[in-house]
């Protein structure tokens, strides 16, 4: 299989990389922590090369899940994690504090069992700490060698621009699908002019767009989409329609649900990686088994009049959580 690598910070990955939040926590039930880590290995086999996750995810479960089960393997993949999202008893919010960043990014290090970290986010937009001074701290960190390169993660171009005008950013992580549209605004072409990496999370819509999601009320109790407004009462008919007509866009094609999600967001620009997240091996091999497969100009078109911000029925967060988001909306 021929496969176009892209680059992150100078290294070279494979196009689709793994995110690792719901080996922990957001969809459905967790697995064992030995199908977790039975799922990590048999994505390295397989030749993912890049994984993501952050200290929130499980509140610090994934990131041990990650060192436990990987660090005899550690120089086989980028490592990407991410700080800042405080979630402390009955303390939320954001802390991109220099010293919240250092103590965070020595937790990290010790639950990942590594002495370096390759791409370090901000997982959030601390609008209390200027975005410079919380750069200034990360740039700090790469002289040290604790970590390789800078991240942010949905934040605007313009909070992007202050931040490389500090310190070169590798990478904008942000959900990008055919139904999450947002990086179009201004993000994804403020990357490609800055030479940052587009990291595309929730590149198959949270699982719709893998023809994951069919009954919200078979979701489990804790599922994250059961407070997503795509998915409730009003608005999930209406985009369950639009995923009828995309499965069979998929079935013409010769390709899965998944792959045609996939495929579709890698076609957006060569700086552009995904990164979808699967508890499940089966995903996990279906994902890449097509990674190399490009769309025709015809089928881009179908898709993009299909599933895009006017045709997808409600916001991606509510109102609460909506505010900690710096990326562009539209209007």
């Amino acid at each position: 299989m021929s496969i176009s690598k892209r680059t992150i910070s100078g290294s070279s990955v494979n196009p689709v990389g793994l995110g690792c939040m719901s080996l922990s926590w957001a969809y459905g039930v967790p697995p064992s922590e030995e199908d977790a880590s039975k799922l990590l290995h048999r994505a390295l086999d397989l030749g993912y090369d890049h994984l993501d996750t952050a200290n929130i995810y499980g509140l610090g479960h994934n990131e041990t899940l990650i060192g436990n089960a990987l660090h005899r393997r550690r120089k086989e993949f980028f490592l990407a994690t991410k700080m800042g999202l405080i979630v402390d008893g009955d303390r939320r919010g954001v802390d991109c504090s220099p010293a919240a960043i250092r103590q965070c990014v020595e937790e990290s290090l010790a639950r990942l069992q590594t002495d370096h970290i390759d791409l370090y986010y901000m997982h959030r937009r601390d609008f209390d700490v200027p975005i410079e001074e919380s750069v200034g701290a990360m740039a700090d960190l790469i002289k040290e060698g604790k970590i390789g390169s800078i991240g942010l993660s949905e934040m605007s171009a313009e909070t992007l621009r202050k931040a490389a005008a500090e310190h070169p950013i590798a990478a904008v992580q942000t959900e990008y699908s055919l139904w999450t549209r947002n990086p179009e605004i201004a993000v994804l072409e403020a990357c490609r002019e800055l030479g940052t990496t587009l990291v595309a999370f929730s590149p198959v819509a949270r699982g719709v767009l893998a023809n994951g999601v069919r009954d919200v009320g078979a979701l489990a109790e804790k599922d994250l989409r059961r407070n997503m407004p795509r998915f409730n009462e009003e608005n999930w008919p209406k985009n369950l329609g639009l995923v009828d007509q995309f499965n069979a866009i998929a079935a013409k094609e010769g390709v899965t649900p998944a792959q045609l999600s996939l495929a579709w967001v890698l076609s957006r620009g060569e700086h552009v990686v995904a990164i979808p997240g699967t508890a499940s091996v089966a995903h996990l091999e279906e994902n890449l088994a097509r990674w190399d497969w490009e769309l025709s100009a015809e089928v881009k078109s179908r898709l993009d009049a299909l599933i895009n911000q006017e045709t997808v029925a409600g916001p991606r967060y509510g109102e609460l959580i909506q505010k900690t988001i710096d990326t562009e909306e539209f209007a």
